[in-house]
Formats: C-alpha cells, sequence, structure tokens
C-alpha cells in the first residue's frame, strides 16, 4: 500500500479541525448543549460516511489498500471491521469525558475556554495515537504472540478498572500534576485563554496549560486498553487508525452533549468490561487452541468468530448498558449535576448578568467582600460585560491601594 491513502486522510483530519478551530469556532464562546449535539451528530455521520469509504477502497484496492500483510481483501470485511473499531473505541471514550469533567472542575477552567483546551488535546491525541498504533502495528507484524498479550491486558484491565478502579482521584493528586507543581512556574489562576503568561521575564504555566497536559497524559493512559481493543478486531492499521480518530474527533461536542450527565450512565461500565473481556478471549482463543493440542495431542483447528458477530455483540453490549443505565437511573434517580449553559435560559442570564454589572459599578472601591462577590456573579453566568466590569474596577481598587513594605 503506498503512502496516499495515510496522506489523503491526515489532510481530511486536518482540514476538518482547521475548519473547526478557525472558522466555525474562531471566537470563544459557551459551547451549547444543542450546538454540542448538531456537531456530535455531524461527526457521526462523518465517520458512517466513511465506512462507505472504507468498503470502496478495500473493493477496489485503491492505491494498494487492502493487500498489504494483515489487511482485509474483501470491503465488506473491512467495513465491518472499522464500524466495530468505531463502536468500541467511541464506547470506551465515555470514560474520557467523565475524567475529563473531574480535569475542568479541579483546575476552576471557564466552560466557554474548555473547547480550546479539548481542540489542542485532540491535537496531541492524533500524535500519541499514531505512533502507538504504529508500534502496535509493527510489533504484531514481527511477533504473533503480542496478540496475546493484548488479550491478558485488556481482561486484567477491564476487571480492575470495573471492580477496583479508584474514579474519584482529584486530578491535582495524579503524579503528572505533582510534578508540574515542584518543577514548572504555575499561575494558579486563569489567564482568559492563554497556555502561558510571562511575568517579569518568566514563563509561567496556566490551568489551562496545565489541564491539557494531564488530558493528554489521561488520553495515552485511556489508549492503552482501545488500541488493543481494536487490534483484536483486526491487524490492519490503516482500519485501526482512521476508526480511533473518527472516534476521538467527535469526542469534544459529545463532551459538552454528556458531561453533565455522565454520572446517570452507571451501568455503562460493565458493558465496557464485557465488550474488553469478549475482545481479549478473542485474542487468547488461538493460544488456548495450541495450548490443548500440545497437552492432549489433538488437532483442533481455531475457531474464528465472523466480522459480524463482532460487530454484534458489541453494538449489542453498548446499547444494553445504555438502556440498564437509564432504567437504572429512572428507579434511582440521581442529584443531577449542574448542567452547561444552554440557550433556554439566556435571558435570564442576561438580565442576571445586567443586575451584577449595576452591583460592580455601584460598589467601585467599595469594600472587598461585595467586589468578591461580584466576581463570583461574573463566573457563574460568563457574561463579557460583566467580567470587563469587575476587572475595570479591580484596576482601579489596585492603582489606589496603598502598597505595604
Amino acid at each position: 500500500m503506498t503512502v496516499i491513502p495515510w496522506v489523503s486522510f491526515l489532510l481530511l483530519v486536518f482540514f476538518l479541525l482547521a475548519l473547526d478551530l478557525g472558522v466555525l469556532n474562531r471566537k470563544v464562546h459557551v459551547i451549547h448543549t444543542k450546538e454540542a449535539l448538531k456537531w456530535t451528530c455531524f461527526w457521526i455521520a462523518l465517520a458512517l460516511l466513511f465506512t462507505v469509504g472504507i468498503y470502496f477502497m478495500y473493493e477496489t484496492h485503491w492505491c494498494g489498500i487492502g493487500l498489504h500483510e494483515g489487511a482485509n481483501e474483501d470491503g465488506t470485511q473491512a467495513a465491518i471491521d472499522y464500524l466495530t473499531g468505531y463502536i468500541i473505541e467511541k464506547a470506551l471514550s465515555l470514560d474520557n469525558i467523565a475524567v475529563m469533567a473531574m480535569i475542568f472542575a479541579s483546575f476552576g477552567i471557564p466552560l466557554k475556554y474548555q473547547h480550546r483546551v479539548l481542540f489542542w488535546g485532540i491535537i496531541g491525541a492524533l500524535i500519541f495515537r499514531g505512533i502507538m498504533i504504529g508500534v502496535g502495528a509493527a510489533a504484531v507484524s514481527q511477533f504473533g504472540w503480542v496478540l496475546y498479550i493484548f488479550g491478558a491486558l485488556l481482561i486484567y484491565i477491564a476487571i480492575h478498572s470495573t471492580f477496583f478502579g479508584d474514579e474519584d482521584t482529584d486530578p491535582k493528586d495524579k503524579w503528572i500534576t505533582k510534578f508540574l507543581m515542584k518543577h514548572t512556574r504555575y499561575t494558579g489562576q486563569v489567564e482568559g485563554m492563554h497556555f502561558f503568561k510571562r511575568v517579569d521575564g518568566l514563563l509561567y504555566l496556566t490551568p489551562l496549560m496545565v489541564a491539557l497536559i494531564v488530558i493528554e497524559v489521561s488520553d495515552v493512559v485511556f489508549a492503552v486498553d482501545s488500541i488493543p481493543a481494536i487490534f483484536g478486531i483486526t491487524t490492519d492499521p490503516f482500519i485501526v487508525f482512521t476508526s480511533n480518530i473518527f472516534a476521538i474527533l467527535g469526542l469534544r461536542s459529545l463532551y459538552f452533549v454528556l458531561a453533565s450527565i455522565i454520572e446517570r450512565f452507571s451501568l455503562l461500565k460493565y458493558a465496557i468490561c464485557f465488550i474488553l473481556i469478549f475482545v481479549g478471549v478473542k485474542l487468547l482463543m488461538p493460544a488456548g487452541y495450541e495450548l490443548v493440542n500440545w497437552a492432549f495431542d489433538t488437532k483442533y483447528e481455531v475457531f474464528h468468530l465472523p466480522n459480524w458477530t463482532s460487530l454484534a455483540v458489541v453494538a449489542g453490549a453498548v446499547i444494553v448498558g445504555i438502556v440498564a443505565s437509564i432504567r437504572y437511573e429512572r428507579k434511582h434517580p440521581h442529584e443531577a449535576a449542574p448542567k452547561p449553559a444552554d440557550e433556554d435560559d439566556a435571558e435570564a442570564k442576561s438580565a442576571k448578568a445586567a443586575e451584577a454589572v449595576e452591583a460592580v459599578e455601584a460598589v467601585g472601591l467599595a469594600e472587598a467582600v461585595e467586589l468578591a462577590e461580584a466576581v463570583e456573579e461574573a463566573e457563574a453566568v460568563e457574561s463579557v460585560e460583566l467580567a470587563e466590569a469587575v476587572e475595570e474596577a479591580k484596576k482601579e481598587a489596585d492603582s489606589q491601594t496603598p502598597v505595604v513594605g
């Protein structure tokens, strides 16, 4: 296979990312639920449309695709493998959403800047996952027993993360955060949309940059199970990479849709556990047959599950997990988490912002308690006008505050 399919796909991805940040989301703003839902539908539709592209590329062997070692020779099989890998990665990415919500909350990242952090997080994920998939594909092609390690790893991760994992760990207690706090300069407060701030000639990291690094490290950790899981479906690196990347591209918009309600899908983790164990067993089956044949001097042939069976099992597990979670939530409702800003209450927020602006103007240089309350009000409604009014009042207060010492 030539590099043309790879280059073409990467150009498509970078075009979509440039269109996203450079045109459609050029201005910093809060991503409302309705807007995020539209983007989520767009990314899912695009991923499904690419399934058709996979079929024709492998069916016609465009640019030699599907003829290399480890590839699918049939367009239908390739399309099924791609779709199965996409669903697996999409299901596993729900854990990422819960972790990202914790990271943003821990570092106090305002809602309107979260899209910017996630955008650059996607760029990093493209690079790191590309490297991991390349290394994994090379290892599998040279050493077939690596798939057995992948299978055992998936089963271990499934059981450990589901029944023994510590999901409530504060992101500030993670090793990467402690490392950054110890070895870098940190502002400790959000500096608008900036990742860095220069103070007296020294470069400081802002919470946005620290949150971005923690998210990148977390994504690499999550890729330890998601990438081997897709290798359990197919060893074709092009299908592994494209299915993985398309699932990641839609992760940002899906985050803004599900961040406030992800805890309600409490039973989905058991579906994900089942999927990982299923793929892990599928990877270990050849080793099991070899062991039985060696122990009992038999000649059983390895039973290979049809591609559509894996797709049906994976999709069915996800659907059952979602439906079971919804039914369980209705019987045992959780306390609703605070929803992201939505367009439906825009008028109420505008009125609240106007009142707060008047309060700030009335306070002027008055007591710090009132000013602090105004700042809290600004963060609550995320009003540009209010934020500017608060900033102006603070500057005026600083200019008239006597310097001690």
